[in-house]
């Protein structure tokens, strides 16, 4: 017999039985067992909620053919009743397609019973805000997170680094000053500057919500005193256009953990190249016409 590290079928033997084993080890009484997967197996989605629907179109009673599919898969390695054999294509294909349903089922009960958040729940629930309290009095932050108009003021003139997780500050970004523009039932809308203010950045920190949100059009290169070099061209057109292509943008202030923002959704707009090849061509286009070709481009 082939190790089991190496065979496909008696790995998903494997997993179906430890994915029951999550659900049979926290109920003494069998039938409450059955009773706790046939309460919950209508809440299944996608693959595994397509399978249950599959199985009650044969007139099959899903949590009664769960225990027996993980009974029969116990049975196999104790040589003990009906025997499952990965090695025979129909226990092999009905292992693989009811897998699906008692991984979901067993993530279901860790969440739900055990209170143990999966990602899909804590990216819902986690506040992506909460790094930065410290940069706000309590009662603030209180306020904003009901959804009240309260001053902000504590954020104004904050050095933040602006980057790209997992990659980093962007060069040129490391050092933007942060203002408050406006606060709207709990949104306070700060714009951020470079040290030259030839570059502004534009972010909603939603604290009623827990979110942060990038906010590309109202953001650019800008003239005045000073007007953009091309470093600062590179700068802005990496935030953007790597933003733009759902790239995850991350601030970091004082020392505090990053906040990510939320991933952008164009609207409307498509890039015609990869954010890379963009930002090249903007660069490029700024060498070839001077600061009047600093306009993005998608």
């Amino acid at each position: 017999m082939p190790p089991l590290t190496q065979d496909g079928p008696r790995r998903r033997r494997t997993a179906f039985l430890s994915f029951y084993k999550v659900i049979e080890s926290q109920f003494k009484d069998g039938r409450n067992r059955g009773r706790w997967i046939a309460g919950n197996i209508d809440k299944l989605k996608d693959r595994a909620g397509a399978r249950v629907a599959e199985l009650r179109t044969l007139g099959i009673d899903v949590a009664n053919h769960l225990f027996e599919s993980g009974r029969c898969a116990v049975a196999h390695a104790s040589l003990e009743g009906e025997i499952v054999d990965p090695d025979i294509a129909a226990d092999r294909r009905r292992l693989s397609a009811d897998l699906v349903i008692i991984e979901e089922l067993a993530r279901l009960y860790i969440r739900d019973e055990l209170g143990v958040p999966d990602s899909r729940s804590l990216y819902r629930t986690r506040d992506r805000l909460a790094p930065w309290d410290p940069l706000l009095p309590a009662e603030t932050l209180i306020s904003l997170r009901t959804g009240a108009d309260a001053a902000a003021t504590g954020l104004n003139e904050r050095v933040v680094s602006v980057g790209l997780w997992p990659d980093g500050p962007i060069a040129g970004l490391e050092r933007m000053t942060m203002y408050t523009d406006a606060v709207h039932q709990g949104v306070v809308k700060v714009v951020l500057f470079n040290e030259r203010k030839t570059i502004m950045l534009v972010f909603f920190l939603d604290y009623k919500a827990g979110r942060i949100h990038t906010n590309l059009e109202d953001g650019g290169l800008l003239h005045g005193e000073n007007n953009p070099d091309e470093n600062d061209v590179r700068a802005y057109a990496t935030f953007f256009y790597k933003v733009f292509g759902n790239g995850i943008a991350e601030l970091a202030c004082d020392g505090l953990e990053p906040v990510d923002c939320e991933i952008v959704i164009p609207v409307n707009m498509q890039l015609t190249m990869s954010p890379d090849d963009a930002i090249a061509a903007a660069v490029e286009r700024f060498k070839r016409e001077g600061s009047g070709a600093v306009g993005r481009q998608t």
